[in-house]
């Protein structure tokens, strides 16, 4: 889904739509940021209680609620900046300001504001809290779906959805508003390129204008006791990320002087060592010389094959070993007893791997035989020998390697 930067990582939306008899539909849907992509994470629909929605979203869950139906009055007035005492009484007449929290969605020309009383607002704020949940967002109605309108498939200037119908201008601007409970989608609903059940979508736009606070206009309620609280939550986050700017700078510092310390004590060894070798020009090149081949010869007595990880080759052979066949005996780089003989010194067959084993069938040897010469480092393998030893039962063989 839609690629941005978010304030925090995850966050559930939950709607809940009161029908006049009381009874509540409640649909919710957490998202979550991973790689800098939001995601859905789970989605419920068709809950009754609220209570419900512990068994479905962990506690301590960041939840921007919404709420419509019963309870909430709503008016659609000509764009009016901002709802205060004088002007309430277009959308409340005799009201007072003070007893409600309002929410001001302005499109274009038009203002569509919702009230609610204070006092059962916070009624479901603290029935929130008490389930374990913090509340940092409240709305009223469709309308936060307007941040989420460029992520759906809009074929027209209608957009109709679980009982709201909303109808565009040609700037793409809400020019009005209606509920009905029979209306619905007549076609699959999508965000970006994932279906979305009609239900879930004014949960889903609540969460995602939670997690892209800095980047959306916020279609909310003003709530001082949320507001607070998501302040405090904005502060932590700037407060982590200068922090890991800072440390990433000081980690930058610590590489540039780790590497610059290096290249000069390189150059410095490097000065030292010309230094050291112009006092030796007075050096016998020939006892250099006499001295270079003795090591070169001790390192050949040795078996030393430039550094070769001879017990790695010897666990590759192990590794592919099929289970009928056992190992009796293996030598790496064996004694050549013949020209040891004649030379009256040890002499090794270089680069050879001899392996003496059992195996009652020569079938599993042969297999093993193949499964070597894949190796890349396998010049040649030969079996040497394979005898059948009827006191044992068994067969036993002997195989070269040539690496």
């Amino acid at each position: 889904m839609l690629e941005k930067y978010y304030i925090i990582n995850q966050a559930v939306g939950v709607n809940i739509h009161i029908m006049q008899n009381g009874v509540l539909q409640i649909s919710a849907c957490q998202v979550v940021v991973e790689n800098n992509q939001l995601s859905f994470e789970k989605k419920v629909i068709d809950l009754v209680n609220i209570e419900e929605l512990k068994k479905h979203f962990p506690a301590k869950s960041f939840v921007s609620l919404n709420l419509s139906g019963k309870g909430i009055l709503q008016k659609q007035l000509e764009r009016t900046e901002k709802i205060n005492q004088h002007n309430f009484s277009k959308v409340l007449p005799n009201g007072n300001i003070d007893d409600f929290y309002i929410q001001n969605f302005i499109s274009g020309g038009q203002s569509f504001v919702s009230v609610i009383r204070k006092t059962e607002a916070d009624k479901w704020i603290s029935h929130f809290k008490e389930l374990g949940f913090i509340p940092l967002q409240f709305s009223f109605g469709p309308f936060p779906v307007n941040n989420i309108i460029p992520q759906l498939n809009i074929y027209d200037n209608m957009l109709t959805f679980n009982g709201h119908c909303i109808e565009f201008d040609e700037k793409s601007n809400w020019s009005t508003y209606n509920y009905s409970e029979t209306a619905v989608t007549t076609f699959s609903l999508k965000v970006d390129s994932e279906v979305i059940d009609e239900k879930l979508l004014v949960a889903y736009a609540a969460a995602f204008q939670l997690i892209s606070a800095s980047k959306v206009e916020l279609v909310k309620a003003a709530i001082p006791a949320l507001d607070d609280e998501f302040s405090k939550l904005l502060d932590k986050k700037k407060f982590q990320v200068k922090s890991a700017m800072i440390l990433c700078v000081l980690f930058t510092l610590l590489l540039i002087n780790f590497v610059l310390f290096s290249w000069f004590n390189s150059s410095n060894a490097k000065l030292a060592e010309q230094v050291s070798r112009s006092t030796q020009s007075n050096v016998d090149i020939q006892t250099i010389n006499d001295q270079l081949k003795q090591k070169e010869k001790l390192l050949r007595d040795l078996g030393w094959e430039s550094g070769i990880n001879k017990s790695a080759l010897v666990d590759q052979l192990a590794s592919i070993l099929p289970e009928e066949v056992t190992w009796n005996e293996i030598s790496v780089d064996p004694i050549n007893v013949a020209s040891s003989r004649i030379q009256k010194s040890l002499m090794f067959f270089d680069r050879q791997i001899r392996i003496t084993g059992t195996s009652e069938k020569i079938i599993p040897v042969n297999e093993w035989i193949a499964r070597v010469k894949t190796k890349p480092w396998v010049k040649n393998i030969q079996m040497d020998s394979y005898t059948y030893n009827s006191e044992l039962n068994t067969g036993q063989f002997t195989v070269i390697v040539i690496y």
